[in-house]
């Protein structure tokens, strides 16, 4: 019998998908739920698993198509009307690069890593994972290629080597340089497309102004020094940073309901829950995932929700619910070495939060100069909906919460 693959149900807000790339090809052999190809769509890769066991009798859309819901992409041949399985493959031609690929495919891989094991046909056995319980990530793929690179250069042969002196004589007398300046088209990602309109859309159609101030982060780094061993233990998650100013900002938020509300038409959308959204800079592009009810959670929650995501991001298995809303934004560019920014708006929301790295600096305390760790705070809102007396005293209130932790801890 046969049974059709088709593109599942797209989230309301998602018109079409980019089929990637397929981890089976005609006549292969499928077991029920097993991954048979990746969508790519403005945000996340969705997996299409086999609806039944049997055999990949076609592929109806290749690598590259744009497909919309309920499009058949292949057709399987159950079980029942296949042929007998083929005899076993000599050990001549056990190794080819398809039979690889199966093999990914039984182990618990990321599309990304899937994706990158297809392009470049390399056996995962023969990488070591370092995520979550040996899990392979796209990052042990790229250390993997990394050191095969110089053996394979040192492997070339004599010939090829002094030929390519010779070749590269002959390019510079060639009639135009352009060879020597070469050039890449290639189109962008969903996910890349989709971040570029948001950010000009932010930018069009949002008065967007950006307040500043610096915050000591003395206080918040004795109490995390102090404390982050034990709550490791007890939480088995790391104390961060990340959480400090996620409270902080809660405790802004509530103050000024302004900030934590949106713009819809002449409307304005006060929000009476505070739904976190954490920046994450991933290989496909900038996305951000969601903290739900992020006043519900201690610390310990934040900095387990947060890890999730991060772990979640690296290997490509974030879902349209951990992406989906926000009434606010927090980025964290100090992680790269950014001292100082002006974060954009993330549509609807009308505020952002930029934290940027830490460094020491001399500042004057009761008189005297002193050095403490400081780190600028940067505050991207909708003028249109904030005024710049709430913008700035908004800032002050997470500045005081973290310059004194105890604020966040009594609640006062």
């Amino acid at each position: 019998m046969s049974i059709e693959v088709v593109v599942p149900n797209l989230p309301e807000s998602v018109a079409d998908a980019t089929l990637v790339v397929w981890h089976k090809q005609p006549g292969d052999t499928v077991v029920r739920n097993e991954n048979l190809v990746d969508l790519e769509t403005d945000k996340v890769v969705l997996e299409v698993p086999a609806p039944e066991s049997g055999v990949l009798a076609s592929i109806l859309k290749e690598n590259g198509a744009v497909v919309t819901a309920g499009e058949v992409l292949a057709v399987i041949q159950t079980a029942g009307s296949v042929a007998a399985p083929a005899p076993v493959e000599s050990s001549a031609t056990a190794a080819k690069p398809q039979e690889i690929h199966h093999e990914a495919a039984e182990m618990p891989l990321s599309p990304s890593v899937r994706r990158l094991l297809h392009e470049t046909t390399i056996d995962p056995q023969a990488i070591t994972g370092t995520g979550r319980s040996g899990r392979i990530t796209k990052s042990d793929v790229l250390d993997h290629l990394k050191k095969q690179a110089p053996v394979e250069v040192e492997q070339q042969a004599p010939a090829a080597i002094q030929e390519a002196p010779r070749a590269r004589e002959a390019e510079r007398h060639q009639v135009g340089a352009n060879n020597l300046r070469p050039e890449q088209r290639v189109p962008m990602t969903r996910l890349r497309a989709k971040v570029a309109e948001r950010l000009l859309q932010a930018q069009q159609n949002a008065a967007m102004l950006t307040t500043f101030n610096e915050v000591n982060m003395q206080s918040v780094i004795d109490l995390r020094n102090q404390y982050k061993t034990r709550f490791e233990q007890k939480h088995n998650a790391k104390l961060g940073f990340m959480s400090f100013f996620v409270k902080a900002s809660i405790e802004a938020l509530k103050k000024f309901p302004a900030i934590n509300a949106s713009i819809d038409g002449n409307d304005i959308i006060y929000h009476g829950y505070y739904d976190i959204g954490i920046a994450v800079s991933t290989p496909r592009g900038l996305i951000v995932p969601v903290l739900r009810d992020a006043d519900q959670l201690d610390f310990a929650g934040i900095e387990k929700s947060i890890a999730d995501f991060g772990e979640k991001a690296r290997s490509g298995t974030l879902t349209y619910e951990d992406l989906q809303g926000g009434t606010f934004t927090i980025t964290n560019g100090g992680i790269f070495g950014s001292m100082l920014s002006t974060p954009i708006l993330n549509p609807p929301q009308c505020a952002i939060l930029g934290m940027h790295a830490i460094k020491e600096r001399p500042v004057a305390e009761n008189g005297q100069i002193v050095i403490r760790p400081i780190m600028f705070l940067a505050l991207s809102y909708d003028h249109r909906l904030v005024d710049g007396r709430e913008a700035v005293q908004f800032l002050v209130t997470i500045k005081e919460c973290l310059e004194s932790p105890a604020h966040l801890l009594l609640n006062i």
